[in-house]
């Protein structure tokens, strides 16, 4: 799925709550003042990625408008759904109310509905889709198992989990290359860095590069829970993401050797992940709380002749 030959489609998966729509909203912002034509589109049920670029106010999601629309007999325009700041394009894609729908068929609902507005021959330099990455159902996989996107970047830190998220996308990318997919990792995005140095490991020892770095520093904090832009020219952060954008930009898919699970265990001190527990097998009578008895096995057994 390709708008133009020239349309980069990236895809950037992350654990919940890692910082995929700070990175994003950022990074799509500093994109466009570098000059280039970018789309956000957040793809994640929370429909919360674009509401840092828009200063913490809601956007309408396809999902929601197109119902609405569907029932009053009209059809959706681009204007019910995009909306622009500074030269970036953003829309959500949006999801079913808890309980009451799988996310991932609304990924896909979504998509054909983009379709219908003409997705295929809208001249964006960059489109950079958020999905959730830690949701493993058919829909979130979507841009890797049908080649919608040229690349894949995960956004991650220096804890188990997001590294484990990461990984597992990196284990969908490799899937489908063998099965004669197209899709690259391009790299990570570690954000919340403080130093420890996990994600920079798991990054080299998977063989995808580090784009960038984002400090677990006080001010970006702050700035991002008040729904700020840091990523802009000329300020305290903006050389950061200035080097992220022409990063993304450049960066080739490759594909990554994903880590087993006692490899991803080792990027981390055994006290922290708990390697030095024994496993101990729990037996019959643990379960029952009392002695088993012994019962002859109603087994029939055959006599060769």
């Amino acid at each position: 799925m390709s708008t133009t030959k020239e349309t980069q489609i990236i895809a950037i998966y992350g654990k919940g709550g890692i910082g995929k729509s700070f990175t994003l909203a950022n990074l799509s912002y500093m994109m466009a003042q570098q000059g280039k034509k970018v789309l956000l589109i957040g793809c994640d049920p929370k429909s919360d990625t674009t509401s840092l670029l828009f200063g913490g106010k809601a956007t309408p999601t396809i999902i929601e408008t197109s119902s609405k629309k569907k029932l009053a007999g009209e059809e959706v325009a681009i204007g019910d759904v995009c909306f622009k700041r500074d030269g970036v394009f953003a829309m959500e894609l949006g999801g079913p109310e808890v309980g009451r729908g799988c996310g991932g068929r609304g990924i896909i609902h979504g998509f054909e509905t983009l379709e219908k507005l003409g997705f295929h021959d809208w001249g964006f330099d960059y489109v950079l889709l958020d999905f959730l990455g830690d949701v493993v159902c058919g829909g979130f996989g979507l841009p890797i198992a049908r080649d919608m996107c040229q690349k894949v970047i995960v956004v991650g830190s220096n804890d188990l989990q997001s590294l484990y998220v990461a990984n597992n996308v990196c284990s969908a990318v490799e899937y489908f290359r063998k099965l004669g997919g197209n899709v690259g990792v391009a790299g990570m995005v570690i954000n919340k860095d403080d130093g420890t140095g996990e994600a920079a490991a798991f990054a080299q020892k998977v063989g995808i590069p580090v784009l960038a770095a984002i400090p677990a520093h006080e001010d970006i904090r702050r700035k991002s829970a008040s729904y700020e832009i840091v990523g802009k020219p000329g300020g305290t952060w903006g050389p950061l993401f200035e080097t992220l954008g022409n990063n993304v930009a450049e960066a080739p898919p490759v594909r990554p050797a994903p880590l087993s699970q006692d490899e991803l265990l080792g990027l981390f001190a055994s006290d922290t992940v708990g390697r030095n527990v024994v496993l101990q097998p729990a037996s019959l009578a643990d379960m029952m709380g009392a002695d088993v008895p012994v019962r002859q096995s109603l087994e029939v057994v055959y006599e060769t002749v």
